[in-house]
């Protein structure tokens, strides 16, 4: 899920930009007709990032839903307004999950069970979302304390995030035990007009957008996001991952098969149309915050101490884990490249340079 602190050169996200003059948005429970047939809504969240988009196509005499928001009581409460008012009392035909963060999937199951209607996302984040649900539960693996602890955390920070370790499980109610799989290149039918799917990566592992060929309207998840990078981080669960290459190229993707102006309908912000502009903006704020990051390595960091590098605000415990998350992607990556090197210490804490010094 996105929680954000805005880099102004790398766009690197952990806390919301500061606040700006806004267009016209729909409070939670009211809907605004974005393009024919589709219907754009807002669901409340308890972060930094307030809120999420969610989206309701006409479909024969029903909606699809694109998205649901966090399991909460807020956000139940404005399903069930905009249920009962701008979505007319008509049924849900199908849900469509873009990716597997709770934000997004948090209320598939409520809303798939109520209507008894079909979930479609695409395989990874069908397994992803389940593999996460399983950790509700469980007690922290060592090997994720591991990681933390190379990465520069203290023994308080592992403490506290052991604590709330599976909280994954208690923002997504009843994840639904079925689905449809979604693919790249597929078309989906929904009210008489065909959508096509594009599958994106980086933020999360086979990320699905939804294209409207026959008006250029596109459904962006969080793969594209107007004024916010999204969120692109390596994980414990697979610690040398090189999420940013995926997601950079995921931009030169999209950049190469969708038109440069086009409607585009984000998870979070306001809808915006210069697509190739927006993709080049992140493309080239990402390289040059890995530039910076090189040239400060010729000093050794340990990943907590590239915050101050990456990152234009501070970094509380809040964010703490998606902090560490980003600043690893950029390290990864700029490993990959050979143009960084990790060494451990006695204490095996992982100290990054561009120098090939020794540590202590």
């Amino acid at each position: 899920m996105e929680t954000n602190l805005l880099d102004s050169d790398a766009e690197t996200p952990l806390l919301a930009p500061p606040p700006k003059a806004r267009p016209v948005t729909p409070a939670p429970g009211e809907a605004i007709e974005v393009s024919p047939g589709v219907l754009w809504m807002r669901l409340p969240l308890p972060f930094a990032l307030d809120h999420i988009n969610v989206y309701a196509i006409a479909d024969d005499e029903g909606w699809a839903i694109v998205d649901a928001g966090l399991a909460s009581k807020a956000s139940r409460a404005g399903w069930e307004t905009a249920l009962a008012g701008p979505l007319g009392g008509r049924p849900v035909t199908r849900v469509i999950a873009t990716h597997m963060h709770p934000d997004h999937i948090g209320l598939v199951g409520w809303l798939c069970r109520r209507f008894d209607a079909p979930l479609s996302m695409s395989r990874l984040e069908y397994v992803t979302a389940r593999m996460l649900l399983a950790d509700t539960g469980r007690p922290a693996p060592d090997a994720h304390a591991d990681y933390y602890r190379a990465c520069g955390w203290t023994d308080a920070q592992i403490e506290g995030w052991r604590e709330s370790y599976g909280r994954f499980g208690r923002a997504v109610e009843d994840f639904p035990p079925t689905y449809h799989r979604l693919t790249d290149g597929d078309r989906i039918p929904i009210g008489g007009q065909d959508w096509r799917v594009v599958v994106g990566s980086g933020h999360s592992p086979e990320h699905v957008c939804l294209w409207r060929e026959a008006d250029d309207v596109f459904l962006a998840g969080d793969q594209v996001l107007p004024r916010i990078s999204s969120n692109v981080s390596v994980w414990p669960t697979e610690p040398d991952a090189d999420p940013l290459e995926d997601w950079l190229s995921s931009l030169r993707k999209l950049k190469a098969v969708l038109p440069a102006r086009m409607l585009v309908l984000p998870a979070h912000g306001e809808p915006f149309h210069d697509l190739h502009k927006r993709l080049d903006a992140l493309i080239v704020g990402h390289e040059k915050s890995l530039n910076r990051l090189a040239r400060r390595l010729a000093e050794p960091m340990r990943a907590v101490d590239t915050f101050r590098v990456l990152f234009a605000r501070p970094v509380d415990d809040g964010v703490l884990g998606m902090a560490t998350g980003e600043a690893m992607a950029n390290l990864n990556h700029l490993a990959r490249q050979g143009r960084a090197v990790r060494r451990t210490d006695k204490d095996k804490v992982d100290w990054w340079s561009t120098t090939g010094g020794e540590t202590t």
